[in-house]
């Protein structure tokens, strides 16, 4: 049942990916949007359920949010380093492309963990696996959407970004069938959500939304943003 139920969120993904791909003209609003998304999944999604499992304080600091700290400390040496190396390779300023692809795979990942989610809803009870369905099927629309763009951004050819929306879309699927096999602590899922949550921001602050408004800082691309934090707190409500 949560394998099938999970086949929506494969459909969305893809959908979410093809309007990224469909919108390339007007490519300063996808980023303002997909910036917005990226916002609005991390401050009202992700981080809020990264408190609630994570569990106790280390040194008087919830853990999910040391994490959160370190996984926007990782993103930015990671990219840091990466052009770096590039420069030195007299590549300029240019954005690396593995930066593209890391994130892209580390919301694979996050994905995937949609999916044990799933699972492990239906482990508790049908009412319970399809509220998390609900919930996981409806922010993936943002998830391809995201995927897609990152990949493409950071000048990877169409080719690679549409495998690696593919990648985020089976994700969910391979997930929940995952958790016909083992459960996966509480703990751990919130940790993982705490770092992943501060790779996305990142990425939204220091990177998405500075490109959004570097050739276009018109107000639609602002009111995409707003759009794109309304969407998901919308998604959140709906859900919750």
């Amino acid at each position: 049942m949560a394998v099938f139920v999970a086949l929506g969120a494969f459909l969305m993904t893809l959908v979410g990916g093809w309007t990224a791909q469909r919108v390339t003209d007007r490519r300063h609003l996808v980023l303002g949007l997909a910036g917005g998304l990226m916002l609005g999944v991390v401050g009202l999604d992700l981080l809020p359920e990264a408190l609630d499992a994570a569990g106790e304080d280390l040194f008087g600091v919830p853990r999910a949010l040391l994490l959160f700290v370190g996984g926007f400390l990782f993103a930015h040496v990671v990219e840091r380093v990466l052009a770096v190396r590039q420069a030195a390779h007299g590549a300029g300023e240019h954005r690396a492309p593995q930066v593209g692809v890391t994130v892209a795979s580390a919301m694979v990942g996050h994905s995937l963990m949609d999916g044990v989610a799933i699972g492990a809803a239906f482990q508790v009870g049908a009412g319970m696996g399809v509220a998390v369905a609900l919930a996981v099927i409806t922010h993936d629309f943002a998830d391809g959407f995201n995927t897609y763009t990152i990949t493409s951004l950071y000048g990877n050819e169409k080719r690679k970004a549409l495998a690696m929306l593919f990648a985020d879309a089976l994700a969910p699927m391979v997930g929940a069938a995952s958790t016909l096999l083992f459960t996966l602590p509480e703990q751990l899922l919130g940790s993982y959500l705490g770092f992943f949550g501060g790779v996305l921001l990142y990425l939204a602050a220091a990177e998405i939304l500075p490109e959004a408004h570097h050739e276009h800082p018109a107000l639609s691309t602002l009111l995409c943003t707003v759009a794109g934090v309304g969407f998901i707190w919308l998604v959140v409500g709906v859900a919750g």
